[in-house]
């Protein structure tokens, strides 16, 4: 035992935990927040109120829960997976007859001092019924047909609930996570290799069913899709914000235009300014230096948990948190992804970064359960 492992277990054990907490993390966390919170101020032309302050305080509740949830022991966590995954799914379903309708699409549901959106907690409880489900199974089992069948299931209930929204940036975003999570688990890859030629086989389907009775995708989803191979080929009607987009970033240089001085931005050529489109302002006002910066900080996150789970020795904690490792990954680069032209536009938000509620608080939720696992993982005597 080390000096420093001695003088941890001298303190009282409540106190321990807060010593045991992942702490780089929640500095990396409370930094790429605060980029957000600097951008959202840009956008607003230096109000502060508009967007900037409620994000802070929603921030500030989500550090909150991320403690609090930290505190709790592994165990309740991988005992509520399966409760957490059905309400879930429920509210998924609540959506389906009662949600809020916004831009299009029935996602919210609407409590009064905030909308919530349940495809955001389904992308946290997916992670956590599949951890809980590999972490039961038996480990030779995991590439056995019938064990495959299942967590493909608790995959495709919530995927297919989502795109009947329709949201196809999170169902994506679900399919992949679930997808990280069995390859993860030790799942053979014949599966994986099967389920790429399948989705050649659904692409090739989607553009035969264009403008036929059974068509697969909305018609504005067809147009994202064009818009994505040749956004020149409508600059001012579908292909503008993908243009303006690519403006913004080019514009920006090595090392930017200046704070507040984002000229896309400012005189309101940049949609969605303040929640998709974003990392366009950033890399216009920064640069590349900026972007990279910013890339740099999610890159770190993404290791944290990664280095945290190689050295959890518990099987649930650990594929817990790579799972939201994965996941936070998949979020980020979906977004840069899209607003830089190499990925169609499917509306996902930067993490801590964009504009907007459930988003924030069901991350640091999910970083809290990340913090659970590091801070109970099994240590030596």
């Amino acid at each position: 035992m080390s000096y420093l492992e001695y003088n941890v277990k001298t303190v009282p054990a409540g106190f321990r935990k807060v010593l045991y907490l992942n702490w780089p993390l929640v500095i990396l966390l409370t930094a790429v927040a605060s980029v957000g919170f600097l951008m959202l101020y840009s956008v607003a032309g230096g109000d502060i109120s508009q967007w900037a302050e409620p994000q802070m305080k929603r921030f500030a509740l989500g550090l909150a829960l991320m403690f609090a949830v930290a505190m709790v022991p592994i165990w309740f966590w991988r005992n509520m997976a399966g409760l957490a995954y059905t309400i879930s799914l429920l509210l998924l379903v609540y959506v389906e007859f009662f949600g809020v309708t916004g831009m299009g699409a029935q996602r919210w549901i609407d409590l009064g001092f905030m909308r919530l959106q349940p495809s955001e907690l389904m992308k946290i409880t997916l992670v956590m019924i599949l951890a809980a489900y590999y972490d039961w199974l038996d480990v030779k089992k995991t590439s056995r047909p019938l064990w495959v069948l299942v967590p493909l299931i608790l995959i495709m209930m919530p995927t297919f609930l989502v795109l009947n929204q329709p949201d196809l940036g999170t169902a994506i975003l679900l399919v992949a996570g679930g997808g990280a999570m069995m390859f993860l688990a030790g799942v053979s890859l014949w599966y994986f290799a099967v389920v790429i030629a399948g989705g050649i086989g659904l692409v090739s389907a989607v553009f035969s069913s264009r403008g036929t009775d059974w068509q697969l995708l909305k018609d504005y989803q067809f147009r994202r899709i064009d818009t994505f191979l040749d956004p020149a080929s409508d600059p001012l009607g579908a292909g503008y914000h993908i243009t303006q987009s690519k403006i913004a970033l080019g514009s920006g240089g090595w090392t930017g235009r200046g704070f507040m001085q984002g000229t896309q931005s400012r005189l309101n050529f940049l949609p969605e300014k303040h929640t998709d489109f974003i990392f366009t302002t950033l890399a216009e006002e920064f640069g590349f230096v900026g972007a990279v910066s910013l890339l740099s900080l999610y890159a770190l996150i993404v290791i944290f948990c990664i280095v945290s789970a190689v050295n959890n020795r518990d099987r649930f904690g650990s594929l817990l948190t790579l799972g939201i490792g994965a996941t936070f990954f998949l979020f980020f680069a979906v977004n840069m992804s899209m607003v830089m032209g190499l990925a169609p536009v499917v509306g996902v938000p930067l993490p801590l970064v964009s504009y907007g509620g459930s988003a924030m608080i069901v991350l640091m939720g999910a970083f809290g359960l990340a913090q659970s696992a590091h801070v109970h993982r099994p240590r030596g005597r």
